[in-house]
């Protein structure tokens, strides 16, 4: 009874089910003239050997053992009479078996002592089967709460994104319904990350800038430089970090038609901002597609008002469309034309010329041609403004540009243009090949050039004689006639007194006069050689006074 005792203490005790088999069936010998030939535990259904046992035959006692089917009974040992497979059992079923043997019968007190020890096996192994299915439970249960938490912060992570989108998707929706263009996009951007959003054109000027920190003024940009930050973006995917901005282009079909950009000096931006700057740049694509639609349609309009308007059409056509596209045609005009040599008079240098003009705050409509791009300002054109903004945006001083003399009507404007020609071709084959040339300071080159008419010659006649001509015609003198002889005369005043039968001192009186009705200094080489070609235009060409 102390061994029973004892063994099962140790039964109870011990770790786990191969521990308390081979407890058994060390004392199994306990018992009398018995021995434990074999244990075998359940598992999955099936029997398997316990490694505490010593048997040389184990398999042909194994398939014996599962021959019983669950029951007690013999099985067969070789070299050993008596042998019996004894069932342990608990609550769940059958737990394993103990394969005992015997040189002789057991008595029945022995076979009682097996019973009793093969009870306090049977229920060793049910607790020790309860323990460790609580342990698979408890680490079942914490395992399921490890995965009730991770699926908890994924769901919360879920709901936070799906927020996030759909406050995405309702700022996108508003922007596109409000059609509020760059600015409503960089406002939107600004809300949901708190960065500073702006939005440059390809070029790199500013059109919106929402947040605080906007430079002022903000800075002209280098079209090099501008062209390889546009390069090193286009080659990676998603928005990219160009120094403390994150920059996603705006390329609608491939082509870039500006930059939407987080100001990030402190690299705060998360996953959350780089996807709302892409959908940001998605909704602005579309706004400048859209935009450029309209500009494109506006564009074709005004180039082709233009070109009817350079080859002549009717001034009451031409006053209905000039204001259908914005543009009062009723104001004083000039004809500019515009030739960069080293550029092409492509479709990206007339909107540079565009750009220029804007800049400089001319209005103006504009179509190109081969070689030049014919602006029709609303203004006369600042002497060197258009040319130098213009040698800033191609970055090159080799250019020319030539201004007509006023128009005010639409029906002047074809003979306009012709002198914007011809005030270009005088710069171009001058000394000073660059520069802006004015037609009504050309001088005698106005009438020097190819397809000059008998109303320019009167133009460049009443320029330099009409304040002259006027003059005679009020008062009854002679004194375009007395300049006439003078430069005759090669400027003898007495050949040229001779011949107007007057005396010296009245050709000298005559000749101040003429300085101080006209203006003009006959001592100066440019007036004096003007004012000869006049005359002789006057008098030969016009048929002098009359």
């Amino acid at each position: 009874m102390r061994n029973l005792s004892e063994l099962s203490r140790a039964l109870f005790s011990a770790a786990d089910e191969d521990t308390i088999l081979g407890l058994a069936m060390d004392h199994i010998a306990a018992a009398g003239p018995c021995r434990a030939e074999a244990g075998y535990l359940t598992a999955d259904g099936d029997l398997r050997a316990s490694p505490k046992s010593p048997m040389t035959h184990a398999s042909a006692v194994g398939r014996g053992v599962r021959e019983l089917d669950g029951q007690d009974g013999p099985v067969s040992v070789p070299g050993r009479p008596w042998s019996r497979a004894l069932g342990l059992r608990g609550l769940e079923g059958l737990l394993g078996y103990l394969v005992v043997t015997s040189r002789s019968r057991p008595t029945e007190a022995e076979q009682s002592l097996l019973a009793t020890i093969v009870q306090q096996t049977a229920a060793a192994l049910s607790v020790a089967l309860a323990r460790r299915r609580q342990r698979e439970d408890a680490l079942t249960l914490h395992r399921l709460r490890d995965e009730h938490a991770f699926l908890q912060r994924q769901l919360v992570c879920v709901a936070a994104e799906l927020g996030y989108q759909r406050a995405v998707q309702s700022l996108v929706a508003d922007v596109a319904a409000s059609r509020g263009g760059e600015e409503a996009i960089t406002s939107a951007l600004h809300r949901l990350t708190g960065l500073p959003a702006l939005v440059e054109d390809r070029f790199g000027r500013l059109r919106s800038w929402t947040g605080p920190g906007c430079p002022d003024p903000y800075p002209e940009p280098d079209p090099l430089r501008q062209d390889e930050m546009l390069h090193t973006v286009a080659c990676q995917a998603g928005p990219v970090r160009i120094k403390d901005r994150l920059i996603s282009l705006v390329r609608p079909h491939g082509e870039i038609l500006g930059v939407l950009a987080l100001v990030d000096d402190r690299g705060e931006a998360d996953e959350h901002s780089l996807r709302a700057l892409e959908q940001g740049s998605f909704s602005l694509a579309s706004e400048l597609t859209h935009l450029r639609d309209l500009a494109d349609v506006e564009l074709r309009l005004h180039r082709e008002l233009v070109d009817d308007l350079l080859a002549g059409t009717g001034e009451a056509s031409a006053y209905a469309r000039s204001a259908a596209v914005g543009h009062d045609l009723h104001r004083d005009h000039y004809v500019v034309v515009v030739q960069w040599p080293n550029r092409p008079a492509d479709e990206a240098f007339a909107q540079t010329v565009g750009r220029a003009a804007s800049a400089v705050g001319m209005r103006s409509l504009l179509t190109r041609r081969s070689d030049h791009v014919v602006l029709v300002a609303d203004a006369r054109p600042h002497a060197g403004a258009l040319y130098k903004e213009l040698s800033r945006e191609t970055g090159t001083r080799s250019g020319m540009i030539g201004v007509s003399a006023l128009c005010a009507s639409p029906d002047e404007i074809p003979h306009r243009y012709q002198e914007a020609q011809r005030a270009l071709e005088v710069r171009r084959q001058s000394r000073e090949r660059y520069g802006t040339t004015f037609f009504e300071e050309l001088g005698l080159y106005r009438i020097l050039g190819p397809g000059n008419d008998h109303r320019e010659l009167e133009t460049f006649v009443q320029e330099w004689l009409g304040q002259l001509i006027d003059y005679d015609s009020r008062h009854h003198t002679a004194m375009v006639e007395t300049l006439s002889q003078y430069f005759t005369f090669g400027g003898n005043y007495d050949e040229t007194a001779d011949s107007l039968a007057i005396h010296r001192s009245t050709l000298r009186y005559r000749l101040q006069r003429i300085r101080d009705i006209s203006g003009n200094d006959l001592a100066n080489v440019e007036d004096r050689l003007n004012l000869q070609v006049a005359t002789r235009v006057w008098k030969i060409v016009l048929g002098g006074p009359g």
